[in-house]
C-alpha cells in the first residue's frame, strides 16, 4: 500500500523496534481536518476539549494555531496511517505557565493516540509514540523537560504518562481563555514532567 503522506517532509523520522516507523508531520489543517475531527469529537477524546465540534471548526482552529510562533501542531503517522495528533508549545506562552516555575529549555505536549481500528486493542502502542515524541522534543528539538497537563478525570493519560517516566508535579487549575480567536474552559490538570536525563539516561 502506498504512503498518502509520503510526499510531507518529516520533522522527525524514527524506526521503533518491534512497531514500525515513525514519521512526525507538520500538520496541513486542511487534508488532515477529517481524520482530526474524527478523532476529538469522539466521546473518548472528550477531555481534549472539540467534542461538538464540525469539521470546519476544527480545521480553523488548526489553521490559527499555523499561524502561531509558540504553539505547533504534528499529525504522527506509523508506517503512512495516522496514528496521533501532536501538539507542542512554549509553556511561557500558554496559560500552564502561570501555575508553575517555567525552567529554560521546557517544553509542553498535548498527545491524542488515534482510537483502536477494528483489530482492538494494540498492545505498546501509547509507549511506541510517545517514545518518538520525546527523541523529537528532547533530542531533535533539545529541549530539557517536557510537561504535560492531562485532565484529572484523565487517569488513563495520567498512568500513560508516569509509565513512560514521568514525575507527577502538583494539581492546578488552569484558567478559562477566552478571546476571539480561542475559548478554552477551566480545567483541573495534573501537571507531569518527564525530564531529558530519564528519558535518555546516559
Amino acid at each position: 500500500m502506498s504512503d498518502p503522506y509520503a510526499d510531507r517532509t518529516a520533522v522527525h523520522e524514527q524506526h521503533v523496534d518491534g512497531f514500525g516507523t515513525v514519521r512526525v508531520l507538520p500538520l496541513d489543517a486542511g487534508a488532515d481536518a477529517p481524520v482530526l475531527h474524527t478523532w476529538v469529537s469522539a466521546e473518548r477524546a472528550v477531555f481534549w476539549g472539540m467534542n461538538g465540534l464540525g469539521r470546519d471548526q476544527v480545521e480553523e482552529i488548526y489553521r490559527h494555531m499555523d499561524t502561531l510562533d509558540t504553539h505547533h501542531a504534528f499529525l504522527v503517522v506509523k508506517d503512512g496511517v495516522p496514528a496521533a495528533l501532536l501538539q507542542t508549545y512554549e509553556p511561557a506562552a500558554d496559560r500552564v505557565g502561570g501555575c508553575y516555575a517555567v525552567r529554560e529549555g521546557d517544553i509542553g505536549v498535548h498527545l491524542l493516540i488515534a482510537p483502536a481500528g477494528a483489530d482492538g486493542a494494540r498492545p505498546g502502542w501509547s509507549a511506541a509514540l510517545l517514545a518518538a515524541v520525546a527523541s523529537y522534543v528532547l533530542r531533535v528539538l533539545d529541549r530539557r523537560r517536557v510537561v504535560v497537563d492531562p485532565d484529572v478525570r484523565n487517569e488513563k493519560a495520567v498512568a500513560r504518562f508516569l509509565r513512560q517516566g514521568f514525575e507527577a508535579g502538583p494539581v492546578v487549575v488552569l484558567p478559562e481563555i477566552d478571546v476571539p480567536d480561542v475559548h478554552l474552559p477551566e480545567k483541573h490538570a495534573q501537571l507531569a514532567f518527564l525530564r531529558r536525563e530519564v528519558a535518555f539516561p546516559g
